[in-house]
This record gives C-alpha cells, sequence and structure tokens, in this order.
C-alpha cells in the first residue's frame, strides 16, 4: 500500500516539477531572494535560507528522479521485450538481458560485435549488410 501511495506522489509530483510554469516560479523565487538581499543586508541568515531550501528541494529531487528514472526504464524494457517476442526470427533469450551478469553480457555483446564486423566486412566487399536470424 505505501508502495503504490509513494508511486503514485511521485509520479504526481514529477509531473508538475517537470512544467514549464514550475520552473518559472523557481526562477521567481530565486528572483525575490535575490531582491531581498539588500532589504537583509546580505546576511548570513540571508543567504542560509536559499542555501537551506536548494539543498533539502535537491535531495528530494534526487528520489523523485530515481523513482521516475526506474519506473520508465522497466516500460521501456517491457516494450522492447515485446517487439523481440512479436518479431519473426528473433532471438527470444534476448527477452531479460537487463537481469544478466557481466559475464553473461559480455558473451551476447561478444557475438554482436562479430556480426557487426562480419556485416561491415560483407559490406566493403559489395555485399549487403541486412539478414534475418534463422528461425
Amino acid at each position: 500500500m505505501a508502495r503504490l501511495a509513494y508511486s503514485e506522489l511521485a509520479k504526481t509530483v514529477s509531473h508538475y516539477c517537470g512544467r514549464p510554469s514550475t520552473f518559472l516560479l523557481a526562477c521567481g523565487v530565486i528572483a525575490v531572494w535575490i531582491v531581498t538581499g539588500p532589504l537583509f543586508d546580505y546576511s548570513d541568515t540571508w543567504q542560509l535560507v536559499i542555501n537551506t531550501g536548494t539543498t533539502i528541494i535537491t535531495f528530494l529531487m534526487v528520489f523523485l528522479i530515481q523513482n521516475t528514472q526506474n519506473r520508465d526504464t522497466k516500460a521501456i524494457q517491457l516494450k522492447l521485450d515485446e517487439l523481440i517476442r512479436a518479431t519473426n526470427g528473433a532471438h527470444n533469450a534476448l527477452l531479460d538481458l537487463e537481469e544478466l551478469d557481466e559475464k553473461a553480457l559480455d558473451a551476447f555483446r561478444n557475438r554482436y560485435e562479430a556480426l557487426a564486423r562480419e556485416a561491415r566486412r560483407l559490406q566493403n566487399n559489395g555485399g549487403i549488410d541486412t539478414d534475418s536470424p534463422e528461425a
């Protein structure tokens, strides 16, 4: 329940934080802070207000951005997995690459780098560099 509430809160806050009006509001806050500098004689407290405020907002935004990035990455991975699954001749073994360890990822990368080298060799010799894996 708490995870769902946090997810909804994060979506809502990130939606509003990414709007131009929110950016303009932040610029307005900074402008007000600058204008009030002479009023407060550029005191340490005047500086502390902006430093503390921006530190707190930055600290909280790190978690919000990470949540949004994690959610977006999961969605993109699912979409890519569906494209792989639905493409005739595609290798279903690629569906969950993000879950593999570095050694397994390196093995896949080496295989595809070899395919790319072979395709460039064929292209340089006047051949075509497109094909489809055997089903």
